[in-house]
C-alpha cells in the first residue's frame, strides 16, 4: 500500500530516543497539538528478543523529556497487526515512532493488515511519522538487501511500505561508507530501479519534511547523501534543505 503523508515525516539514520534527536523531535512535535501521544513501535526488532522492550523503554524516557505522552506497543509478528486492542491503541496516536531492526520484517508484519490501514489513516489526516535505521529503510518505495551486495550477490530491491514514494534509504551511512568504499556504493545506487532516488543518512542525523509541500531538510550531527541517476551526488549538511520531487 503507498501512503503519502499529510503531516511530518523523518528519515533517521540512527539515534533514535538519544540526546542528539532531541531537536529533531521537538520539531515534530510542533506540528502537533500539545499532549498528542507517540506510538512506539519496535517492530523492526521483533526478531530479537528482549529488544523491542528496551526500545520502547527508551522510547518512553526520551518523549517524556520532550513533554509527550507515549503509547508503547509490542506490535512484533502479523498476527499482532490484526489484535484488536493493538488497533485501539494504535487509534489513540498521532505520531508513529519506528525503531530498528530488520525492515524485511517490518515490511512483512505490516503490509496489507489492519494496523497498516489504522496508521496509513492517521498520516493522510496529518500524522506524524518518524523511521530510524530499518524503520527509516521501510517508509521508502523499497529496501536493499545489503548482506547479498556485500556477499558479492547481485543486490536485490524489495517493495517497501511507500510513505515516501521513490526512495530508498540506506541508514548509518557513514559508517558504511567507511567500510565498504565508493565502489561498493556505486554498485548499489547503479543497481536501484528506475528512478528511484538513494538517500544515505549519517548517524545521529534525518532527512525531515514538516509539512507536505514544503523542502526537506538534513538535520543532526552529520550529512545526508542524495543518489540520482545521470546526477552528481548532493551532500546536504544540517540546515540545508532538498525538493526531492525535482
Amino acid at each position: 500500500m503507498s501512503t503519502r503523508s499529510g503531516g511530518a515525516i523523518a528519515l533517521v539514520g540512527s539515534g533514535e530516543y538519544l540526546p542528539v534527536m532531541d531537536e529533531i523531535d521537538r520539531a515534530l512535535l510542533a506540528t502537533l497539538p500539545a499532549g498528542a501521544p507517540v506510538a512506539l513501535l519496535p517492530t523492526a526488532s521483533g526478531l530479537e528478543p528482549g529488544s523491542p522492550a528496551r526500545w520502547n523503554a527508551l522510547g518512553e524516557r526520551h518523549f517524556a523529556a520532550l513533554g509527550a505522552p507515549t503509547i508503547p506497543l509490542l506490535l512484533l509478528h502479523r498476527e499482532d497487526a490484526f489484535d484488536e486492542s493493538v488497533l485501539a491503541r494504535l487509534r489513540e496516536a498521532r505520531f508513529f515512532y519506528f525503531s530498528g531492526g530488520n525492515p524485511t520484517h517490518v515490511v512483512e508484519t505490516l503490509q496489507g493488515t489492519p494496523a497498516w490501514a489504522v496508521i496509513s489513516s492517521a498520516l493522510a489526516e496529518g500524522a506524524v511519522i518518524a523511521g530510524c535505521s530499518a524503520g527509516a529503510m521501510m517508509l521508502g518505495s523499497y529496501t536493499i538487501r545489503i548482506r547479498d551486495a556485500l556477499a558479492g550477490r547481485p543486490p536485490t530491491w524489495a517493495p517497501a511500505l511507500a510513505v515516501v514514494p521513490q526512495v530508498a534509504v540506506l541508514p548509518h551511512f557513514d559508517r558504511f561508507a567507511a567500510r565498504f568504499g565508493t565502489g561498493t556504493i556505486q554498485h548499489l545506487t547503479e543497481s536501484a530501479p528506475e528512478g528511484l532516488i538513494v538517500l544515505g543518512i549519517d548517524e545521529d542525523t534525518a532527512l525531515l519534511r514538516l509539512r507536505p509541500g514544503e523542502p526537506w531538510r538534513a538535520a543532526g550531527r552529520q550529512t545526508v547523501s542524495v543518489f540520482r541517476a545521470e546526477r552528481p551526488v548532493e551532500v546536504l549538511s544540517p540546515g540545508d534543505e532538498i525538493d526531492l520531487d525535482r
